[in-house]
């Protein structure tokens, strides 16, 4: 595998800056109250050298929340694939969801909460994302469901409570707050069984 130019490398590292310094002043001030300037000087750089590598503040805005889609979507299709069990997969989906979201919280906060900030054309690509992981969660209640495992009458009601519950950890989640990510997550996989209703083992 070739190894990235210096060149190459040297931008990927200064966009990973901006999206850090970015994602802090989105966080302290919201979208509309920061201003390019303000995500330059969090960067170490100049506002002239920040439209080097984005035309916008909103461009900006969907870069984050694309790479926050693409890696949560990730995720869910690992642990899914993690197992055939629909109940165990449906554990390891939301445990894994749960988790990112609390270890991701101040990013994710911004990416599920920013949405009316993007353009028409960037917010369609972010919701084809969202479908993509809204559906995998209904496809493995539906699963369930199909092998007697879950007493669910409305799949995809089901999906959408497991899926709200998981991102609104990042509204809420603080690192001094008591709990671990991984605490939380096995927390809303025992909840996540008593949604869909699964059938005891046994």
């Amino acid at each position: 595998m070739s190894q990235p130019s210096r060149g190459t490398a040297r931008t990927e590292a200064t966009q990973d800056r901006l999206y850090r310094a970015a994602v802090e002043a989105f966080a302290a001030k919201g979208f509309h109250g920061t201003s390019t300037r303000d995500i330059a000087a969090a960067a170490g750089m100049s506002p002239a050298a920040l439209y080097v590598h984005h035309r916008s503040k909103e461009e900006i805005l969907f870069r984050i929340s694309r790479r926050g889609h693409e890696s949560i979507l990730a995720v869910v299709r690992s642990a899914r694939a993690s197992t055939s069990e629909p109940r165990e997969a449906l554990r390891a989906v939301v445990r894994e969801f749960v988790a990112y979201h609390a270890r991701s919280h101040t990013s994710a906060r911004i990416v599920n909460y920013e949405l009316a900030a993007l353009d028409a054309e960037h917010r369609a690509d972010i919701e084809g994302l969202r479908h993509a992981i809204d559906a995998e969660v209904q496809g493995l209640v539906a699963e369930g469901v199909a092998a007697g495992v879950f007493e669910c009458p409305e799949p995809r009601i089901a999906a959408a409570a497991l899926t709200s519950l998981g991102v609104d950890v990042a509204r809420w989640y603080r690192e001094d707050g008591g709990w671990t990510p991984e605490q939380l997550g096995e927390h809303y996989a025992d909840v996540a069984l008593r949604v869909v209703g699964a059938v005891p083992e046994g």
